[in-house]
């Protein structure tokens, strides 16, 4: 459990076009309309469709005077399991915290390929959900719930009434995907499979 003002940090993996700097900031803005402290920002490189990227979240329950990069994450993000077998994933993630991944494997089979990671390995089947839900390949909706769900950086209920305000204000001519993300959101909420 963390301590008052502890700062919950969250970093994400994933390739240009996937979402994960939208998961990123969406969690950034959720976080900040349920009264927490937050920052959420994308570390750039060769900005191009597939190429990998990284993105952060520190969320707070007070002010939070730190502003650097995340080293040591509590919970890492990978929205595309491919980057598995080019980046360390797993590189300073604490084991107290846990590796949440986009995949049809088990965490069982995940937990091979990850550096002998001893923390939790979670997955949901991102691409899955979204197929079912939105008939398109869009793992960061998925991904965002699962996230919050291992995490309990937000609480599970209110996490769920503020994307629906969140996506309707977004979505606000195109009902059938507000429709569409809930039940992505809660589906994978749902699904997500701790090992």
């Amino acid at each position: 459990m963390k301590r008052l003002n502890e700062a919950v940090e969250i970093r994400w993996h994933g390739r240009g076009g996937q979402g994960a700097k939208t998961a990123c900031l969406l969690l950034a803005d959720v976080a900040f309309s349920s009264g927490k402290h937050v920052q959420g920002f994308p570390e750039y490189g060769p900005e191009r469709m597939g190429a990998p990227i990284t993105a952060y979240n520190r969320i707070t329950d007070e002010h939070c005077k730190v502003h650097s990069n995340i080293y040591t994450p509590d919970y890492v993000v990978v929205v595309d399991e491919t980057l598995l077998k080019s980046e360390d994933v797993t590189k300073g993630l604490k084991e107290t915290g846990a590796l949440i991944i986009n995949s049809k494997k088990t965490p069982e089979e995940i937990r091979k390929l990850v550096n002998g990671y001893k923390g939790r390995v979670c997955v949901v089947d991102a691409e899955k959900i979204s197929m079912e839900t939105l008939g398109k390949n869009f793992p960061n909706t998925p991904m965002l719930a699962a996230v919050v769900k291992i995490s309990n950086v937000i609480d599970n209920e209110r996490f769920i009434n503020d994307m629906r305000e969140s996506f309707q204000h977004k979505f606000a001519h195109k009902e059938n995907l507000i429709e569409g993300n809930m039940k992505a959101l809660v589906k994978a909420m749902e699904e997500v499979k701790v090992g």
